[in-house]
């Protein structure tokens, strides 16, 4: 694919330069995206294939925020070069489990289900 075709197609992780921590890691983890394929790999899911099918993500998107997550060293690409690689999460992603766990928890007691069929992202009752 063409540099300026890929470039449009996409999105670019920009560090934050913010003088806050919290602002810092929003710039990361306030993507909707990136807060589903953590929940993902904390589940074990480790190939692009199976991110794809798993959140109904479309491939340009799952290829920018997997390269976003990359680049902020929270999980790193197994070989970082060609293909069938594996994503995993590194210690900095791991660091994050509790947080998640917490992100979960306050979902469940403060934004309860509604009574629909799961939509794109959401993996349904009792999953992580």
């Amino acid at each position: 694919m063409a540099s300026s075709l890929k470039s449009r197609l996409v999105k670019e992780y920009l560090p934050s330069r913010s003088p806050c921590a919290v602002g810092r890691a929003s710039r990361l983890l306030g993507d909707r995206w990136v807060l589903l394929i953590l929940r993902e790999a904390f589940l074990g899911v480790d190939r692009f294939e199976d991110f794809v099918s798993r959140l109904d993500i479309s491939r340009a998107a799952l290829t920018s925020r997997l390269g976003w997550l990359v680049e902020a060293g929270v999980m790193e690409r197994v070989p970082p070069d060609g293909k069938r690689a594996a994503y995993r999460l590194t210690a900095a992603g791991e660091a994050l489990r509790p947080t998640y766990d917490a992100i979960k928890a306050w979902g469940d007691t403060w934004l309860p289900r509604a009574p629909k069929e799961n939509g794109p992202g959401d993996a349904g009752p009792g999953i992580y």
